[in-house]
């Protein structure tokens, strides 16, 4: 924030000269001499003058400081205290909304896209105040009657589009500069979906705010029942799908939901029904499967996975036995080593000591950029919780399967609208 009062301390100035008193009168001055008012005068218009400059500065806080050092202190500053500090004037709304500012602006977790019943909604990372962006994607709306969010992918999100009677659009949207670009249709084979061919495959979208002039799309072919063996990959750069035959292993499963992959180093990473992990980079060049940890809790088939800190996560509740938390990090990509880092009560973590609906204790995401896992109890509270320590935050009280969202403000390649 700008510097607080500018120059003079306090009152503004030193101390002033004043009349004589009337035992030290010189002798060669006239009996009946004025006394020096003006300087009092003086003093007083200095300070209202000061005092009008500090009322514009409260007004206009910009004034303070040059506009270039301003900005380039701005542009250091996370996005979601930009948004704070629009509340302070006109001024600085202004100025906290360029797009210069903002595209510069270090960006982390700032909240969670999650659904229900009604729709789909946005909570900020707080839990307090508006969000941030605009859930219901009213920029889309204008030219699309119906609107579903089919993949988030960290600031972007695939949706599919459509007006009634009308063929479905693969859109990728921004919604914090709200654009969005249309994707070509994708080619689905007729001896796979014969009669079914109003089903569409889950896509899953790729994007890297490190390296945010692109993004990509994998969609493998297949129907849920008919597997054709092959993945389709559109590319921002070149704005075409590409139709590569899949490498993995025969039989392999892929669990389509939109909360079981990660996009991490360049690479699509799917988990599958058979408790792996399998690849495949943008140019459907390198693909791997990369076995789950030997020591999951559960017999469940269902691993979720997210990334942090550069590195690949999965864990799972063991809800059967005491309903323990368990979180292994990758620690060596080339190997598949997995390393068991944390393990955590979740009736300890929720304040409960009895297993009333254990199954509905869910993990849904961990923290991008440190050690904070985020949990919900599947009905009245959604919490964080530090892992280094220990401490938990309460982010709302109601249930909430977020999905992270990271703003992102560079112009999004190919951009139609």
């Amino acid at each position: 924030m700008p510097p607080g009062g500018a120059g003079g301390g306090e009152h503004g100035c030193a101390a002033q000269d004043r009349p004589p008193a009337a035992g030290g009168r010189d002798e060669g001055a006239p009996l009946h001499s004025t006394p020096p008012l003006p300087a009092v005068a003086l003093l007083a218009s200095e300070e209202k003058e000061q005092q009008q400059e500090h009322q514009q500065e409260r007004q206009h806080p910009t004034a303070s400081l040059p506009e270039g050092p301003l900005v380039e202190i701005l542009a250091r500053v996370p996005y979601r205290s930009l948004c704070r500090f629009k509340c302070v004037c006109k001024a600085w709304l202004a100025l906290c909304s360029s797009r210069d500012i903002c595209k510069r602006s270090p960006q982390t977790l700032s909240g969670f896209f999650y659904t229900d019943i009604s729709g789909l909604h946005f909570r900020n990372l707080s839990g307090r105040g508006p969000p941030l962006v605009d859930p219901s994607l009213s920029f889309l709306r204008e030219s699309h009657t119906d609107v579903f969010v089919e993949q988030f992918g960290d600031g972007l999100l695939l949706c599919r589009c459509w007006n009634m009677g009308t063929e479905i659009d693969y859109i990728v949207c921004n919604p914090a500069t709200e654009e969005w670009t249309v994707l070509p249709p994708l080619v689905l084979p007729a001896q796979v979906f014969g009669h079914l061919l109003h089903f569409r495959p889950i896509a899953y979208l790729g994007f890297d705010a490190a390296v945010p002039s692109r993004f990509v799309v994998f969609a493998p072919l297949t129907n849920g029942l008919n597997d054709s063996g092959k993945v389709a990959i559109y590319s921002s750069e070149t704005g075409q799908w590409i139709y590569v035959q899949s490498k993995w292993a025969a039989g392999t499963l892929v669990y389509h939901s939109r909360k079981t992959h990660v996009f991490l180093n360049g690479t699509m990473h799917l988990t599958t029904l058979h408790k792996s992990i399998v690849t495949i980079d943008t140019e459907g060049k390198v693909w791997r499967e990369i076995k789950m940890p030997d020591d999951l809790p559960s017999s469940s088939d269902i691993v979720s996975v997210g990334k942090s800190q550069g590195r690949l996560y999965v864990w799972q509740i063991d809800n059967p036995n005491n309903c323990q938390l368990y979180i292994w990090v990758l620690e060596d990509y080339c190997t598949g080593k997995w390393t068991l880092k944390h393990t955590v009560d979740i009736l300890e973590l929720f304040g409960r000591r009895y297993g009333k609906d254990k199954d509905s204790f869910k993990m849904f995401a961990v923290h991008p950029d440190c050690n904070v896992i985020f949990l919900t109890d599947g009905e009245k509270m959604t919490v964080s919780y530090d892992l280094d320590n220990e401490e938990v935050n309460v982010i709302c009280t109601e249930a909430m399967y977020g999905l992270p969202y990271i703003p992102c403000f560079a112009e999004l390649m190919s951009a139609g609208h």
